[in-house]
């Protein structure tokens, strides 16, 4: 975040604990957001956006609307028969490799990620908002405890801050993923009539991605097999750059870009 967006965040942002929550975890989790610490019983009224955390988890409301991570959501989505359909895991997969690995690069609330780790990648989430944060990290932990999502958990690894700095000290460290998946928000997306109600919550946090070039650029620096990208299906080019070939749906696509190797 910029010295403005955490400044806006701490005027309209609380962290609310229950009664029945880890009150440590509370204060550390509003001690690095920088946000006020209010109690189940306190008057939430000045604060726009609260993050509540109680023994099941962490929600984020603002009054109205209630949003949580649940990776569970996706259970019925990671049936083998399922999976293989999915046009995400379709994009992304690569041959002869056993054991794959992929960034993704803008893993908001972690879904992409969990089709990808369900489909055998090890994957590095990278997730630069840190409220979006601290959100999916909740759902992982939860997931880590799930008999039925736990093995595929064990192989999400999320990083909280910039995907494009965390992009390039891995290509300075020699890290190569075989895959990077992109899905940048863009300035249209906020104002479709298609985003879920729930999710509308994050569009008080969520910021369009500032310079797709950049973001293109530090995704090539680490010399990945394939870089995929989501777009609407109608919507540009990332960045202009022309894909190796795309995999279409009926409201999204993915640009599959092949780097020379």
């Amino acid at each position: 975040m910029d010295d403005r967006t955490e400044d806006a965040l701490r005027d309209k942002l609380a962290v609310v604990v229950r009664a029945d929550a880890d009150g440590g975890a509370a204060v550390r989790l509003a001690e690095h957001l920088g946000v006020s610490l209010l109690d189940e019983g306190g008057d939430p009224s000045a604060y726009p956006l609260r993050l509540v955390l109680g023994g099941d988890g962490l929600t984020l409301t603002d009054g109205s609307m209630v949003l949580r991570a649940d990776l569970r959501d996706m259970l019925p989505r990671l049936k083998p028969a399922n999976l293989s359909r999915e046009l995400l895991v379709r994009a992304a997969k690569v041959k002869g490799v056993d054991a794959p690995t992929a960034v993704d690069a803008t893993a908001g609330l972690g879904a992409d990620a969990l089709l990808l780790a369900a489909a055998g990648f090890t994957v590095t989430l990278f997730e630069r908002d840190r409220v979006i944060a601290a959100l999916l990290a909740d759902a992982l932990r939860r997931a880590e405890d799930d008999p039925d999502l736990a093995g595929i958990a064990c192989r999400m690894w999320l990083v909280e801050g910039d995907s494009i700095e965390g992009l390039r000290r891995m290509a300075r460290a020699g890290e190569n993923p075989d895959v990077v998946y992109l899905d940048p928000m863009f300035p249209e997306r906020t104002k479709s009539a298609a985003v879920k109600k729930k999710f509308q919550l994050l569009h008080h946090l969520e910021r369009p991605c500032a310079d797709p070039e950049l973001l293109l650029e530090a995704a090539r620096a680490v010399h990945p097999r394939k870089i995929v990208v989501k777009r609407p299906v109608k919507g540009p080019q990332l960045a202009g750059v022309k894909p190796s070939h795309t995999i279409g749906g009926k409201a999204v696509r993915y640009d599959c870009i092949v780097p020379p190797r």
